[in-house]
């Protein structure tokens, strides 16, 4: 893998996030958390640069192929990843392998990564410590605006929805047109950043590729199809996840239309905060699977005046619960142009 770590400072402060890292040889400061989850921690970092270099001649300066991804300030976020055996390290390895694959102006890259051998200590079992370096929007995710948005009764707008969405739409065309295609596996409102701008709609970005996986697989069996069921209920949010990943059938072929259903629970999420099926976990016997699978949709009350009768069809069209029939990213594409160019007027 390539994974080195020339030097590690481990005198972290809990309390006020305090230290230094290292990844490879580039030094950063650990300048607060930002979030946590699960064994991963999320912390906002500055390059400590030498008196008489800049940040624009740092160390990661030297490293990054694509300029724009480097901090004016030198800062980015870093995500520590805390393993605890072989699987989960073979599987932060194939996110970072994954991760090298994409090149996309609306896919957060990876830009440095180190993996380093630790000694297992009595407040934990872990046994290696993964370090993931990526540029930092601190506008949060489209899951935080909302939640934000929805405590002052505000929505996006409806020239802003379709072109937050079609920017999500032009990174996984991204994916879907490698060799093999790539499906993201997990689209949804908390693994889209959003970075707000003075005049125009919110730049959007897709991360988190943990889930990233060859788009095509062809079940021809039972227990093949459970496995893929099982592996689904690990990787993919269960309210965004594809009916097929819930009930696959026995002989199938499955595509990376499994993201095109995810892409429009997430442009209903875009409009509303929320998946279009979320509304079955609050009712009594409610049952998420079976609305999912029944693609039984319900709109609640938005904005006034209300979101166009459009996006609502263009949403419908999108979660076809056969796959044979659902769109593809370059037909979602054609057609979300023709609404931002119908609301721009």
């Amino acid at each position: 893998m390539g994974c080195t770590f020339s030097g590690f400072n481990a005198m972290y402060d809990a309390a006020n996030g305090e230290g230094d890292i290292w990844i490879n040889d580039i030094r950063f400061k650990i300048v607060r958390q930002l979030g946590e989850g699960g064994f991963a921690y999320v912390y906002l970092v500055k390059e400590v640069t030498s008196d008489s270099s800049s940040i624009s001649a740092g160390g990661l300066a030297k490293k990054v192929k694509d300029p724009s991804h480097l901090s004016d300030d030198g800062t980015y976020a870093m995500k520590k990843v805390l393993i605890q055996n072989n699987e989960q390290l073979e599987l932060v390895r194939e996110e970072i392998r994954v991760s090298s694959l994409f090149s996309h102006r609306n896919l957060l890259p990876l830009l440095d990564h180190a993996i380093i051998s630790v000694k297992p200590t009595q407040e934990g079992s872990w046994n290696h410590e993964a370090y993931l370096l990526f540029p930092v929007h601190l506008d949060g995710t489209l899951l935080d605006n909302f939640k934000a948005m929805s405590a002052k009764n505000d929505f996006f707008s409806t020239s802003d929805v379709p072109q937050i969405f079609r920017q999500l739409c032009a990174g996984l065309e991204h994916m879907h047109s490698l060799e093999p295609p790539y499906a993201h596996n997990d689209v949804k409102p908390g693994n889209v950043l959003l970075t707000h701008r003075k005049g125009e709609s919110p730049l959007a970005i897709l991360m988190d590729f943990g889930s990233a996986r060859p788009a095509r697989r062809q079940i021809r069996s039972r227990s093949e199809a459970l496995q893929l069921q099982e592996w689904a209920s690990e990787h993919c949010a269960a309210p965004f996840r594809a009916p097929e990943l819930w009930d696959c059938p026995s002989h199938a072929d499955v595509d990376e239309r499994t993201d095109i259903w995810a892409l429009g629970c997430t442009l209903y999420a875009i409009m509303y905060g929320v998946s279009p099926f979320e509304y079955a976990l609050g009712e009594s016997g409610g049952s998420l699977q079976l609305a999912i699978v029944n693609a039984q949709i319900k709109w609640p009350a938005g904005p006034k005046p209300q979101y166009p009768e459009a996006l609502h069809q263009f949403v419908t069209w999108m979660l076809q619960p056969q796959p044979s029939v659902r769109p593809r990213i370059d037909d979602i594409i054609f057609h979300v142009d023709k609404l931002i160019s119908k609301f721009s007027q």
